[in-house]
């Protein structure tokens, strides 16, 4: 264990981590494994998909068609699976100056508060992207790069927003069950 010093929290000698960045992770009934490895498996498809191209095309002078529209669709997916990763993990974007301010109390509900809005925002948004996955199939329409059918991409939208909204209340209600240590204002599970 090191000693304290007056730029940060005391870091153990054993954690390359720092214990606010450890404690991200809380027990959830779903492992965040799942977001993680989705993360890196479509990191991965990104780099190669992208390093074929540029091979491809320093090689031959042409390109692959389906790169671009294949890559902004795993942008896209790669930005709604992050999403819920930190939504899990209780790191979205808040205003800390009234999320950390005032009594514990108004902490939780404050936190409670900003969960429950996620959840109704993405279970909004996966009731309403369901019309429009069933238009792309109804309508048939195909991709406008290489001509797939549309909905191929649009069926990810309602499935990971269903997936945020669910992490959210999952988030909610940990911090229901959560309570707050009166001497530093730490949380405890």
């Amino acid at each position: 264990m090191t000693t304290p010093n007056e730029s940060g929290p005391v870091l153990d000698a054993a954690s390359p981590l720092p214990p606010e960045i450890e404690a991200a992770d809380e027990k959830t009934r779903v492992p965040l494994a799942i977001e993680d490895w989705a993360t890196v498996v479509i990191m991965g498809l990104l780099a190669c998909i992208t390093f074929a191209n540029v091979l491809v095309r320093y090689f031959t002078d042409s390109s692959f068609a389906w790169t671009e529209e294949f890559s902004v669709f795993l942008m896209i997916l790669l930005a709604l699976v992050a999403g819920s990763a930190a939504v899990a993990r209780d790191r979205h974007i808040r205003i800390e100056y009234f999320a950390e301010g005032g009594s514990m109390a108004r902490r939780k509900r404050l936190a409670q508060f900003g969960a429950a809005m996620v959840a109704l925002l993405f279970l909004l948004v996966a009731a309403l992207s369901v019309r429009v996955v069933w238009d792309d199939y109804r309508f048939e329409e195909t991709s406008p790069g290489i001509g797939v059918p549309q909905w191929w991409y649009s069926i990810w939208l309602p499935i990971v927003s269903l997936a945020i909204a669910l992490r959210a209340v999952g988030l909610f209600i940990r911090r229901g069950r959560r309570t707050m240590d009166a001497n530093d204002g730490s949380a405890k599970p």
